[in-house]
């Protein structure tokens, strides 16, 4: 396998990895609250994990899924914040887990020509590279969010490293 081919496994692995764990880490927060709390906000200037999870799959779905296969863009933002229910914590999850998947599907997929094709994506000029990129951060941004609320709401911590040593230092 040449390098570029090699780089693009790599790449792609990674950005799954990321994803694996905010998913891993949205799925631990919402074992932690109720059917009502996912749909609480802080307070009027922020959003409930319900709209954060409607909003990860909108922004996923436009940037790793529309954008990449060069598809039609059909996401509705404003609706992934001004919801106030209509979906349980189980509902969402799976929601978040099949857009999680489909992106992953579709980061495979991608020839490498798409990777480094520059497109426009919500006013902004990026590469496929770039895309991917923005879904792993952004999602990690806002899994950030999730778990400070849950925490927030419950006073404890949420484990999501249990069971690893954290103060291990890196191999020389």
């Amino acid at each position: 396998m040449d390098d570029i081919k090699r780089f693009k496994v790599e790449f792609v692995q990674n950005c799954c990895f990321r994803m694996d764990e905010s998913l891993r880490m949205i799925q631990i927060a919402l074992e932690r609250v109720s059917e009502a709390q996912v749909w609480q906000k802080p307070n009027s200037s922020l959003n409930s994990i319900g709209n954060l999870i409607l909003h990860l799959c909108g922004n996923m779905t436009q940037y790793g899924i529309a954008s990449l296969k060069e598809s039609e863009d059909q996401r509705e933002r404003d609706k992934e914040f001004t919801a106030s229910g209509g979906y349980t914590k189980q509902q969402l999850l799976a929601l978040l887990e099949e857009t999680v998947n489909t992106v992953k599907d579709t980061f495979n997929s991608t020839a490498i020509e798409r990777f480094l094709k520059q497109k426009q994506v919500q006013g902004f000029q990026f590469s496929g590279i770039g895309n991917c990129i923005h879904v792993v951060e952004h999602f990690s941004y806002h899994t950030g969010q999730i778990a400070f609320w849950v925490k927030q709401l419950h006073n404890a911590q949420l484990g999501f490293y249990d069971g690893h040593d954290l103060t291990m230092l890196n191999d020389e």
